[in-house]
């Protein structure tokens, strides 16, 4: 994929910015500004090894607690910085004792030591974490370790929209609102009070290590737009609509409020998300045709080495929405090396953490999920593959589902309901699905398994339901 393939804007770079070499070991914090919305859950603090400690503010940042059918927001906390070579980090937690520790992905093996209200862990590459106390996913800390910058601009430079460490609010309405050909620093230590809208434009970079302000529904948008590059910044949710060209890295999503997707793609093409890590009030990240006056299907998206945390609807979703009088095609989709941290969701239409619900007359193909460590989850399904009519959402049902890949797929847990894999009609199938190395709590889920019963379908031993109008579906080594 073409990042950023226009010389002229890759002159621009080059002038604006600074690559700075770094030494091996290097830790770079940032002070909150003042008036910032901070959390004393916790007080956080990271040094290099024989060095003194340096302390982190912790941000509030707000999650949704679902019980039954009721939303609850919560009060979590994040703190970042910046390192390379080796770092510790240590967390006091002011409510009183750690009985428990955790720090996730889990499979990240870090191992936090506990020393009564303080725990400790030592990085060695850049990660964006959960740190969880005594059990508690709804008050926890979203820790993110970032590497160095490379490239950080001059604040003169007439090119570059530079927010210096501060509170920055937006002239008039409620956006910032981008040129082409520019380039946005959003420096570490600043809190935007409004949206960055990149809208109609091309040749657009934002950058830097500041947060858009929890308050800010889609605090980055991307519309009708070409070649754009965002990476660092924290936020609540980053849409990307009619758009080519558009790589995301290293951004991180929190929401809480209905209705609070965390990564939309509607009706765009060639669209990279690669180290985000996406904590959200709906579905963490989407892929869906025609939808809110983006007209069009989408082909070549790609997410990588990413965590997913579904508060609420499913981590991963494919082919909901389209324009069922002109059908649209979404094709070639991957998604790689991925943590899914947790999944809630009671109603059975929305459940799935690797979900592909074709409808308005889409054709979903080419979709490969590869490498995707899945934690216990809260509830929900596994996989959820479906030709689908949901008139709440749809004016018909999808045209089908083809051509898809689950290679290195492991779910760890117990709360996961049986999984569904089912058509529509004889003319709108589910077909030539393939599992390679699906691992059920350890256990290889294989056509030819030991002890499988010669009479069970092979989905029977993973919990997965194959239905009607289903063609091809195997499971092997």
């Amino acid at each position: 994929m073409k990042l950023l393939p226009k010389l002229t804007f890759s002159c621009l770079l080059l002038l604006c910015c600074a690559f700075s070499g770094y030494p091996e070991n290097r830790l770079v914090t940032y002070p909150a500004p003042v008036g910032a919305a901070l959390n004393d859950d916790f007080t956080v603090s990271v040094r290099q090894r024989g060095q003194a400690w340096q302390p982190l503010p912790a941000y509030l940042v707000n999650v949704d607690e679902v019980k039954g059918a009721q939303h609850s927001v919560k009060n979590a906390s994040m703190s970042y910085f910046d390192f390379s070579g080796e770092v510790e980090v240590s967390v006091r937690f002011n409510r009183g004792d750690i009985q428990t520790a955790r720090v996730r992905p889990l499979s990240y093996s870090i191992a936090p030591q506990v020393k009564g209200n303080t725990l400790t862990f030592r990085l060695d590459r850049p990660r964006n974490l959960s740190v969880e106390v005594n059990g508690d996913i709804f008050h926890n800390l979203h820790l993110f370790a970032n590497p160095l910058e490379e490239f950080r601009p001059s604040p003169n430079d007439r090119n570059v929209i530079y927010f210096g460490a501060g509170i920055h609010h937006p002239k008039s309405g409620n956006a910032f609102r981008i040129p082409s050909g520019k380039m946005v620093y959003v420096s570490g230590g600043a809190v935007l009070m409004g949206q960055i809208l990149i809208e109609n434009v091309r040749d657009v970079k934002v950058l830097g290590r500041g947060v858009i302000d929890r308050s800010v529904k889609e605090g980055i948008r991307i519309a009708r737009s070409k070649n754009v590059y965002v990476e660092g910044v924290t936020l609540t949710q980053l849409p990307t609509g009619g758009s080519d060209s558009v790589t995301i890295r290293n951004v991180k999503s929190i929401t809480y409020y209905g209705w609070g997707d965390g990564m939309n793609v509607f009706a765009s093409s060639n669209v990279l998300f690669d180290g985000v890590f996406c904590r959200n009030s709906d579905d963490c990240t989407t892929v869906y045709a025609t939808r809110k006056g983006f007209t069009g299907g989408c082909r070549n998206i790609t997410m990588q080495s990413s965590t997913l945390w579904a508060d609420v609807a499913h981590p991963i979703f494919i082919g909901l929405h389209g324009n069922a009088p002109q059908p649209d095609t979404i094709e070639n989709l991957r998604y790689a090396n991925i943590d899914i941290l947790d999944h809630t969701e009671k109603q059975l239409d929305y459940q799935g953490c690797l979900a592909i619900n074709a409808g308005d007359n889409n054709l979903v193909r080419n979709v490969r999920f590869e490498d995707i460590r899945v934690e216990d989850f809260r509830q929900g399904q596994l996989v959820n593959l479906r030709i689908f009519f949901n008139k709440k959402y749809c004016a018909a049902p999808g045209r089908g589902i083809e051509n898809v890949l689950f290679k290195d797929i492991s779910y760890t847990g117990s709360h996961a309901e049986v999984s569904i894999i089912a058509g529509y009609d004889a003319e709108r199938k589910v077909k030539n699905i393939r599992f390679e190395n699906l691992r059920i709590n350890g256990l290889l889920i294989s056509d030819d398994m030991p002890g499988k019963p010669a009479w069970y379908k092979t989905g029977d031993m993973a919990r997965f339901f194959v239905g009607e109008h289903v063609e091809d579906v195997t499971f092997g080594k």
